[in-house]
């Protein structure tokens, strides 16, 4: 028998949510079969067996909050077929020493102990025979556990027997409470049940995911604990566009990968960093963290919410490199298999709100870093060429977020002129990105 317990997650993950089983109490398992999926602030992790057997007990349910090192179930020797008659065959010595002279009064004798086994050997050892998670619920909600029947066969309390315990309570106390009591009763679904109701409409309650917390834990607290600027530019796309449409074919043959916008921007967010360095940087308490290397970080719109994989090195990538590493990470995000390393240590991040037709946005920083650089949809708008001509041009607002905190509105402004001047000459972005 061993415990299947949370692995360890990373350095700054102490716990996780159970997203969902992928096994039921009974099933055979082998070595390495993937038996749970755990959702982390980050990503999602699977939980495998570490050795053959049987799920004898699931102590954990999807949903619940557990901690590294914590035990969510158990697996026990044998296979699914023998698990049954095991139960039964624990009777047996019971009947014997009742005498074999009188079979008829052994075989009650036997069949009673059966029933109350699992409460009495909760009761006789409840610290060794529940869960963490059981023990903290049942403090919560004022329960004396020696009541609680489990249904893990070896005695082992969960937090659902808990749970399914104190359900059962305000049921068996309902006949003796006065009617005055109970009249009021219909109004508290609304305050903590699955459909609420605001005057009279219904409303659905739906729990927040432990990614969407963390995001929104993030934003917060960036805008709370950076002194957060936004300025703006604008990029004529004329020149990328050109190119784009004379290389892409050949680009595609040649690396068997599409050329996007995304290189481009990586590569003119580099040449600006180099210029101007405290956009790379991060507060150290009293110290500021001027980093000489550019892991750039793209955001990336997945089911969950958005998540910001990095292209490590990423002045070292060629163009084709770089739209290969994007587009492996993005399609990773989109199946939520990213790993925590591809998540972790960014220097400066590119998101593009433009794939989903937004005209101008203020992107928040993703903390602790102290840059984030906005791109946008790209609309044909009339500009003045001189003072006499103009011409519908293909343009881009840009936008960037900056900590005010280390980096001057001067160099924050040139920061953004530098990558909309990378921007608009490609072969000066070839040469400085």
């Amino acid at each position: 028998m061993s415990e299947i317990k949370v692995p360890d997650l990373g350095e700054s993950i102490s716990e996780g949510t159970i997203y969902k089983w992928l096994v039921k109490e009974g099933d055979t398992v082998g070595q390495g079969d993937v038996l749970a999926e755990l959702e982390t602030d980050k990503v999602n992790l699977e939980i495998s067996a570490e050795e053959d057997g049987v799920i004898s007990s699931i102590l954990r349910q999807a949903g619940e909050n557990v901690a590294v090192g914590e035990a969510i179930g158990i697996i026990g020797a044998g296979t699914a077929g023998a698990a049954a008659p095991q139960a039964a065959d624990g009777g047996k010595p019971e009947a014997a020493a009742a005498g074999s002279d009188a079979p008829a009064a052994a075989a009650p004798q036997a069949a009673a102990p059966a029933v109350p086994a699992a409460p009495e050997g909760a009761a006789a050892g409840t610290a060794a025979l529940a869960s963490p998670g059981a023990r903290k619920l049942a403090r919560e909600r004022g329960i004396d556990l020696g009541e609680v029947s489990a249904r893990d066969p070896i005695g082992r309390i969960a937090a659902a027997d808990v749970k399914d315990h104190g359900a059962a309570r305000p049921e068996a106390a309902a006949p003796s409470a006065p009617p005055a009591a109970v009249k009021p009763a219909p109004a508290k679904p609304a305050a903590a049940g699955s459909a609420p109701q605001e005057d009279g409409k219904a409303v659905e309650r739906k729990r927040m995911s432990r990614r969407r917390l963390t995001i929104a834990s993030r934003l917060v607290e960036a805008q709370q604990t950076a002194a957060m600027l936004t300025t703006f530019n604008e990029v004529d796309m004329t020149a990328i566009l050109d190119l784009r449409k004379r290389r892409k074919d050949a680009f595609k043959e040649k690396h068997d990968v599409g050329l996007g916008f995304m290189s481009f921007f990586t590569k003119a967010v580099i040449g600006a960093l180099k210029a101007y360095p405290l956009l790379n940087a991060e507060i150290d308490g009293e110290d500021l963290l001027i980093k000489k290397y550019y892991d750039i970080g793209i955001a990336v719109s997945a089911k969950e919410g958005l998540v910001v994989p990095v292209v490590r090195d990423a002045d070292r990538l060629s163009f084709p490199e770089i739209e290969r590493r994007i587009g492996e990470l993005a399609s990773k995000a989109r199946a939520n298999t990213l790993s925590l390393p591809e998540l972790q240590g960014g220097t400066f991040t590119i998101t593009n709100g433009g794939v989903f037709g937004s005209l101008m946005s203020t992107p928040i920083l993703n903390t602790p870093q102290v840059g984030i650089l906005g791109m946008h949809k790209i609309q044909l708008r009339p500009i003045a060429l001189d003072e006499e001509r103009t011409a519908n041009r293909p343009m881009m607002y840009i936008a960037l977020s900056y900590d005010h905190r280390i980096v001057d509105g001067s160099e924050a402004v040139s920061f953004l002129v530098k990558v909309k001047e990378l921007l608009e000459d490609p072969e000066a972005l070839l040469l400085e990105g």
